[in-house]
């Protein structure tokens, strides 16, 4: 095999390594993937694709397939609870409570104003081939699987990486300005010294890939994740029941995945035979329904982030930098997020309209947000808990005693209502893992990149559950369709590519006219524009980015490449020259005319 030289390598065939092979495609940066394993992924891991995940992968094209292939939105409105799911006696698979999710299979007003794109559903078995196919589409040759980083060298100019062909045996050198470490920690951190910190294990957990027909108790449409709260085995964690498709959703869904907690102290607890007879007992199979189990897999459910984000011309993203629990969906969605920040001041790098400051916000901006998505799923995980305790269940009771707990849900006995209004005021609690918007949509960036304007700090009504859009720097662009040429587009279409946006009001014309200029000196790629109801470049029509744009009709907002409020005048000044110069120079680190 030939040596390679290339501004980029991506060391990572998973969700976060293949969409840097496809956001830097879009860019126009040449890259390489390597990927030690002979293909994706063959284990179901994550599947939750927030609202934000999906803008990035509509960006690179891949949104439409990932779509088709994922749950409708009718499959996926709500996550419920269960005494389990099936069983000798009648109160087995009784539905404890139920929460809509991930909005109401875009449903909820909040969602629909905050993206034009839905949350959607598709294992990352099934996804990372849709990834691979679209990132070899647009990088021809650029994809490597089977191909294993041995080593690295870093010097002033780039890295030298040594690689091994796994099939012939060989090994060949990368040469590349910057590496991208996207493996999951396995290879490159302990190459060049960055450690994981944080809660190492928090909970040993088993998944069950598995084929079987489960419509006979799976009843509800509108389901996405069962939690089986089986009395049998103490409640919480017992089991949680996720269908995998392909081909049909909901109670129709062909495949499934099971996951469970399981002891360690159990020398045979791992043997296939007590691991098969765990689950059907949990679901309560009867004797003639035999799954076909394609794959058993044992993980640790922990919560750990990289002591560096960057370590001279590495940079580390998705599980390489943190690893989460799944309790939110924050782990690969947080890792789509980490590349799709990276990848345009990459290019911007490499193209020479930034200097190397620009990186070093990679680690100020993303850092924090991981560190508090970790923080989020480990008190998602532990806040199941709570519906255990108001249920009185516990590993330590015996079966009896634990449906002896459930019995006044549903009789009349003196302490019925006080158990109910337990019950549904943890179940209620849920929503800190289930609508948590502001967390997966609404966070916010504060580095050099960001040029504040001494507005008051935001301070969310909820900063869970409730995403407040806001034009201010640090903030990402609120959403709005307008009108351009007579065609109705989401804002966000206008930020591709690299370019910025410079969104002035109707009376703005003069920022227009002086972000053009400072564009065409400079280099650097922006689209820029007037937006009002009338006589502007993209007419508001339905006055959605007049709500939210927190500025006069003289003043303006730039947005980055990827979406985010880099800059916000709120009025005219009297140079908007000199004063976009100054901060884009600020943004890209470096000194504009």
């Amino acid at each position: 095999m030939t040596d390679v030289q290339v501004p980029v390598l991506i060391v990572g065939g998973g969700g976060a390594g293949l969409t840097a092979s496809m956001t830097l495609s879009t860019l126009g940066v040449d890259s390489l993937l390597v990927s030690a394993l002979p293909a994706t992924s063959t284990l179901p891991k994550a599947h939750v694709l927030n609202q934000r995940a999906m803008e990035i992968f509509t960006e690179v094209g891949a949104a439409p397939e990932i779509y088709r292939r994922g749950t409708p939105p009718e499959h996926m409105r709500a996550s419920a609870w269960y005494a389990g799911l099936a069983g000798p006696h009648e109160n087995y698979g009784r539905k404890l409570g139920e929460l809509e999710a991930w909005g109401g299979g875009y449903t909820d007003p909040d969602y629909v104003a905050a993206s034009p794109c839905r949350t959607c559903n598709l294992p990352q078995i099934r996804l990372e081939p849709v990834l691979k196919e679209h990132a070899e589409k647009l990088n021809p040759g650029g994809v490597r699987f089977h191909h294993e980083l041995v080593g690295l060298v870093q010097d002033d100019d780039g890295v030298t990486a040594t690689v091994r062909d796994k099939d012939t045996d060989t090994t060949y050198q990368v040469r590349s300005r910057y590496l991208m470490a996207a493996d999951g920690g396995r290879t490159v951190g302990r190459l060049v010294g960055v450690e994981m910190n944080g809660q190492r294990d928090i909970m040993k957990m088993l998944s069950i890939h598995m084929s079987a027909d489960l419509s006979p108790w799976a009843t509800d449409d509108d389901v996405l994740i069962r939690w089986l709260v089986n009395p049998d085995f103490g409640g919480s964690f017992s089991g949680v029941l996720v269908p995998m498709g392909p081909d049909h959703w909901g109670p129709a869904s062909e495949e499934w995945v099971f996951h469970m907690q399981y002891a360690t102290g159990d020398p045979d607890a791992m043997k296939e035979d007590r691991v098969l007879a765990r689950m059907r007992a949990t679901l309560g199979l009867p004797p003639e329904l035999v799954p076909t189990v394609h794959r058993i897999s044992t993980w640790t459910m922990e919560g750990v982030i990289a002591d560096r984000f960057r370590a001279g011309r590495v940079f580390f993203a998705g599980d390489a930098a943190h690893r989460h629990p799944p309790t939110g969906g924050l782990g690969l969605t947080s890792a789509i997020h980490d590349v799709y920040n990276l990848s345009w001041k990459l290019a911007a790098v490499l193209a020479g309209r930034a200097g190397d400051g620009l990186l070093d916000t990679y680690e100020a901006e993303r850092k924090p947000v991981d560190q508090h998505n970790i923080d989020s799923a480990i008190a998602n995980a532990l806040n199941h808990f709570t519906i255990d305790q108001a249920l009185g269940l516990s590993p330590e009771k015996t079966p009896e005693e634990n449906w002896a707990e459930l019995a006044p849900l549903w009789q009349d006995l003196p302490e019925s209502a006080a158990k109910r209004h337990a019950l549904n005021r943890a179940i209620a609690s849920q929503t800190m893992e289930f609508h948590h918007h502001n967390v997966e949509f609404g966070y916010r960036y504060a580095s050099t990149a960001i040029v504040p304007d001494g507005s008051p700090a935001y301070v969310p009504l909820d900063p869970v559950r409730l995403y407040e859009p806001s034009t201010r720097p640090g903030h990402p662009m609120p959403h709005a369709f307008i009108e351009r040429q007579g065609e109705r587009v989401p804002l966000g279409t206008l930020v591709h590519g690299g370019k910025f946006l410079l969104l002035a009001g109707e009376e703005g014309g003069v920022w227009v006219e002086a972000a053009e200029k400072l564009a065409s000196e400079n280099g650097v790629p922006l689209v820029a524009g007037t937006v009002g109801v009338l006589d502007s470049d993209f007419i508001d029509v339905r006055c959605a980015w007049l709500k939210n744009r927190g500025i006069s009709p003289a003043g303006a907002v730039l947005v980055r490449p990827d979406r985010y409020v880099a800059f916000r005048s709120l009025g005219a000044v009297a140079d908007p020259y000199a004063v976009l110069r100054d901060a884009l120079s600020q943004v890209l680190s470096t000194e504009l005319r």
